[in-house]
């Protein structure tokens, strides 16, 4: 997934257009032509939001797309491969973006939640195919996670794969552990799905 973004390379990624590391990422890749129903959705009846981004990739990238439906985001991406976040930041001062990219582990749960606490509200909290990795590490944790920020903010919302990126073939596992939490803590506000990414977007009842 990060071969095309090595640090050896970073200088001439620097000069890429936004589309092109967008493609180059499975995640971003496979929701590019959808960014704009995808952020329609997610940040419905909201104007002036403060997005933060756990495990963000280079989804930092897609921020043009919040400008052109005519939200004003404050963009905050919180990632762990420090290569993705110097490359993030960098496309936020060229392209002039409220936006900024920190190298912080989502086990970093204190940090985590004081730069939540850090941001203006509302706030959303974005976990795009974040909770599968957080789970092989260390069960249970996305309940732990989105149980410790969900009080400083307004909404969170989560996804994860329904097809298999190379195959487009349908998943069996459908992830009704994370489901099931979600409806039986948190007031479930849309649930949709796009180019095999479900997204569940969900606040505090």
């Amino acid at each position: 997934i990060y071969g095309a973004f090595a640090s050896r390379k970073l200088l001439k990624l620097k000069d890429k257009p936004k589309e092109w590391v967008l493609r180059k990422h499975l995640s971003t890749q496979e929701r590019l032509s959808h960014y704009e129903e995808i952020y329609s959705r997610v940040l419905k009846g909201l104007k002036e939001i403060s997005v933060i981004d756990l495990g963000a990739g280079v989804n930092g990238f897609s921020y043009a797309y919040f400008k052109n439906l005519g939200f004003d985001v404050e963009y905050l991406g919180i990632e762990a491969i420090g290569q993705l976040v110097d490359l993030m930041n960098s496309y936020f001062k060229k392209e002039k973006i409220k936006g900024k990219a920190l190298h912080v582990s989502l086990f970093d749960l204190d940090r985590i939640k004081n730069l939540i606490k850090e941001t203006k509200k509302p706030r959303i909290v974005f976990l795009f195919k974040t909770l599968d990795s957080l789970e092989l590490l260390q069960r249970n944790y996305s309940k732990k996670l989105i149980l410790e920020i969900a009080p400083f903010t307004e909404r969170i919302v989560v996804s994860f794969a329904t097809e298999s990126m190379a195959k487009r073939k349908k998943f069996k596992i459908k992830r009704t552990w994370i489901i099931y939490f979600i409806e039986k803590n948190f007031r479930v506000l849309d649930d949709f799905e796009s180019k095999g990414e479900r997204y569940i977007v969900f606040g505090k009842k």
